[in-house]
């Protein structure tokens, strides 16, 4: 029996876009990167370098494994709505009241949420130039607009980071977010306690203050200062976490945020049901409680970034101070080709055309095989390009 064709309009993505609200009209997907499922197919586990996502090389703790174990009888249970638990552990660890913290599917969600909330039609969002691509997103899905302020200077004494002067001058009447992170993504740099007060002191206490603190734990510059210990005394001050990075449970999506009990009670509004799930509830709250296996994947990831970050320098590149576990890489010309070159040979790093950056690329600290993996590669494709 064969079915009528409807005549009408083509239902293409341009007829749905066209009934879309007015900022996913004009908005991009979020960019992954690379497909790495079909690269893991084509090169095997053990041949692909996956640098380009700033993943943990080391793995979460062994009681993250032991605690999905556990897990696993009660799939067919919802988790827990609050998740009152991991929320209780977060509280004493960072010494804030469970109102505080709200748990999402991932930092990018609660970004997301955060612009949601927040911002809209006729108000602004500022952020930086350079700043995590989930700023523009959050903005523009919210129909807001955007408000880009310039990095500091690539010639600079922290070259392309926040210049906290410009994102103060950026803000308008209409302003409701500012987003910064501290350290950065995509660039690695950072500033310290004493600018992070300064700013906040100088930010209209109207605006939210958005710090993305998702590589914190791995910062050990001393001049780092975290914006936790501010949100006491500033109200509009929100940070947000992840256990994508330094706690190696990528895999799962979580994040947090901490923040003033009566922000976190508006944004409950609009949080979806169940939106972490028992499993990563359960790890996230078993790896807070093994400290001495995050300590040591930061302590390693610091020592094969200072060498990784000396052996690409000794190669003539220039490379982005950094208080993360990626470093950004200058080549002074355009990289497509470079990095086009590198996946060929299985290594995969992340182009930064995106970021209006496209003679650099971002380089994940690796364990000290897949760096050295990585070298090795970059010396025959830049033999190459050089010759």
């Amino acid at each position: 029996m064969s079915v009528p064709v409807i005549e009408g309009p083509a239902f293409d993505e341009a007829w749905f876009a066209a009934r879309a609200s007015a900022g996913v009209r004009g908005l991009k997907a979020y960019d992954p990167g690379h497909d790495l499922v079909a690269f893991r197919r084509r090169f095997g586990n053990d041949v692909l370098v996956e640098l380009g996502s700033n993943e943990n090389p080391y793995g979460p703790s062994p009681r993250a494994a032991a605690a999905i174990m556990a897990q696993l009888e009660v799939l067919h249970r919802y988790p827990d709505p609050l998740g009152g638990d991991l929320k209780r552990a977060l509280a004493a660890k960072h010494g804030v009241g469970v109102d505080r913290l709200m748990l999402g599917n991932g930092s990018h969600e609660l970004l997301m949420l955060l612009g949601q909330v927040f911002a809209g039609p006729g108000t602004d969002v500022v952020f930086s130039r350079h700043g995590f691509a989930v700023f523009a997103l959050a903005t523009q899905a919210a129909g807001a607009t955007m408000r880009i302020a310039a990095p500091l200077p690539r010639d600079g004494a922290m070259p392309l980071g926040h210049d906290l002067d410009a994102l103060l001058e950026a803000i308008t009447a209409d302003t409701r977010l500012l987003f910064v992170a501290n350290p950065n993504n995509p660039t690695g740099t950072w500033f310290g306690g004493e600018a992070l007060d300064a700013f906040i002191e100088r930010v209209p206490p109207e605006v939210i203050v958005v710090v993305d603190e998702a590589y914190a734990e791995m910062a050990d510059a001393p001049d780092y200062a975290s914006a936790l210990g501010r949100i006491e005394r500033h109200p509009n001050v929100v940070v947000t976490r992840t256990f994508s990075k330094a706690y190696g449970l990528a895999g799962l999506r979580v994040g947090y945020l901490v923040a003033a009990p009566g922000l976190v009670a508006v944004m409950e509004r609009l949080r979806e049901s169940f939106n972490v799930n028992g499993p990563a509830l359960a790890a996230c709250e078993a790896v807070l409680d093994d400290e001495a296996h995050l300590r040591m994947a930061c302590r390693r990831n610091a020592e094969q970034r200072e060498a990784l970050v000396d052996a690409l320098k000794a190669r003539g590149l220039e490379v982005f101070p950094s208080q993360t576990n990626f470093v950004l890489v200058g080549f002074g010309r355009e990289a497509a080709p470079i990095e086009r070159a590198l996946t060929d040979r299985g290594v995969i790093l992340r182009p930064m055309g995106g970021y209006g950056l496209p003679d650099c690329l971002r380089i994940s600290v690796g364990n000290p095989d897949e760096n050295a993996r990585l070298l090795a590669a970059l010396d025959e494709v830049l033999h190459e390009v050089r010759g």
